[in-house]
């Protein structure tokens, strides 16, 4: 009996899907074929799933109808069945050589603009460096853990790491207001990447302007375990709990310092963060144009400093 015909949709996903990687792998073990979905030959599958990570992307081709559609963007509800969750990945029907996974779940933080919490409750092991390293052509791997140093076993994943010679990059970023000498010791004794493996550079964030303190006490305890500024970069929320005069100021106090700001706008529809975006993630932007110059003819919205308040669990 031949077997069905299997799609899947990525609606939005920055790098593979691991989601939709496993349901392929699954598909596969039961003897069906799967591709990607092409709306074209939409009438012809046997089955369609459909993942939509971010809530602003365009979903207007997800048919609840036809489709099984599930990720954050979405529902965020819907998970993996627990046969599915316990595959590894096919990662041919991506083409991607590297290796992705997570090495827990969950978050110990609760970020009003963050859905981990909700979605996955409290931090818990998942899986091991060597469950996750599977492509062992090549030696990289892609961490989307939210809160790495929220596992109980993170300690144990940093001896994994060393014990391989991994490279890693941690996508989503580590918890700078948390950092721990040991646990920035433990950064500066394994291999990291960005997420490109271009470049030797670690992820932290500051999200609120309010963390200013955290943040600097993060940042010394980083560069006294051996970090170079050069090597550390932050992701910068704007337009949720910020004024443009502490958008800025972050910015700049990253820069002189020596680290790379990378902003991540709440609203990308916002002109004014649409443009600051531009500004500081175009490096040679960036390094040679005052914002004061580059967003001159940006239109200013008032912004409300008690629009959020962020809980920190210590």
């Amino acid at each position: 009996m031949a077997g069905k015909r299997i799609a899947i949709y990525d609606v939005d996903s920055a790098i593979p899907n691991l989601a939709l990687m496993k349901i392929s792998a699954y598909h596969k073990q039961q003897g069906d074929s799967v591709e990607m979905y092409s709306p074209l030959f939409k009438p012809e599958y046997d089955k369609v799933y459909a993942s939509k990570v971010f809530s602003f992307s365009d979903g207007s081709l997800l048919d609840p109808d036809t489709m099984e559609i599930g990720g954050t963007g979405y529902d965020l509800k819907a998970g993996l069945p627990s046969e599915i969750e316990a595959m590894q990945p096919d990662y041919s029907i991506y083409g991607y050589p590297h290796n992705i996974g997570f090495t827990m779940r969950g978050c110990r933080l609760k970020c009003s603009f963050c859905v981990v919490p909700e979605k996955e409750g409290k931090p818990k092991s998942a899986w091991t460096i060597p469950e996750i390293w599977q492509q062992r052509d090549s030696d990289f791997i892609v961490l989307l853990d939210n809160d790495f140093f929220g596992n109980p076993q993170w300690d144990a994943r940093i001896q994994e790491i060393s014990d391989t010679g991994v490279r890693v990059n941690f996508s989503q970023g580590l918890n700078i207001r948390n950092l721990k000498p040991e646990q920035a010791r433990a950064i500066a004794s394994i291999r990291f990447s960005n997420i490109n493996n271009t470049k030797k550079q670690i992820h932290f964030a500051w999200d609120d302007p309010r963390h200013e303190k955290l943040i600097m006490r993060g940042f010394d305890i980083a560069v006294a375990a051996g970090l170079k500024p050069w090597q550390m970069a932050f992701y910068v929320l704007i337009g949720y709990h910020s004024t443009h005069e502490q958008d800025l100021h972050r910015v700049s106090l990253l820069q002189e310092l020596g680290c790379d700001p990378y902003v991540m706008p709440y609203n990308k529809s916002d002109p004014y963060q649409a443009a600051f975006t531009r500004w500081v993630n175009h490096k040679a932007i960036f390094n040679s144009v005052a914002w004061s110059d580059y967003g001159a003819g940006v239109k200013r919205r008032n912004i409300n400093p008690n629009q959020i308040e962020m809980i920190e669990l210590l």
